[in-house]
């Protein structure tokens, strides 16, 4: 997911957060291990389908987290799948604030969103939303302000993630991506067209993969 455009409460899920987080939950990543990859984007099969299930926790996997986080960064995103720089396994990696300033840093392999909780009141959070895989654009997207997903670190084992706000944006952003689907899938038609001119017409700051 792109960072947050510069609008209040304007979310862009692969990016930045607009103050100084005031706690960090997770632990950060070593960043002497992994190496940037370039990011596919619309358009790129495997950001179109449903990739597949870990089976393996290894050190490949590990290998894999690393050069995710590496690439996120490279991007300015917080939170990228592993789709998104081509590779076919359920697995996301996040460093992204919430709207109370916390920054979440983590991965979840596997990742399950839980259905929305009976208990809690259901508010929509329409803000806008980006994507590293849509370079340069950003749509407007109502999506609940609260989201709980499970799965597993890569050890293999069970994780629950929760997050509010941007940070639940970030979680729904990233699960639906393993699941092949880009949030201009879940625009108007006259959204997704708005959004894949602002893709045409920009220039990524960061490298891509080139559609065939």
């Amino acid at each position: 997911m792109a960072e947050q455009h510069d609008h209040e409460h304007e979310h862009d899920v692969e990016g930045a957060a607009p103050e100084a987080p005031v706690k960090v939950v997770g632990a950060e990543p070593d960043l002497t291990k992994g190496t940037a990859r370039p990011i596919t984007v619309f358009g790129n099969p495997v950001l179109h389908r449903e990739v597949k299930d870990v089976t393996s926790f290894d050190g490949e996997l590990s290998a894999l987290i690393d050069d995710m986080f590496q690439s996120m960064y490279a991007a300015e995103g917080v939170g990228l799948a592993a789709n998104q720089i081509g590779v076919d396994l359920k697995v996301f990696v996040y460093d992204c604030p919430d709207d109370e300033g916390v920054r979440h840093i983590g991965h979840v392999v596997n990742p399950v969103l839980e259905e929305f909780p009976k208990d809690r009141r259901r508010v929509l959070d329409d803000g806008n939303e980006g994507c590293l895989s849509v370079p340069t654009a950003y749509a407007e997207l109502p999506r609940p302000d609260y989201a709980a997903v499970t799965g597993q670190d890569k050890d293999g084992n069970p994780v629950r993630v929760e997050g509010t706000g941007f940070f639940a944006r970030c979680l729904q952003h990233e699960t639906d991506h393993l699941f092949g689907f880009l949030y201009i899938d879940k625009l108007s038609k006259r959204d997704r067209k708005d959004a894949l001119k602002q893709m045409a017409e920009g220039t990524p700051r960061y490298a891509t993969v080139p559609n065939e």
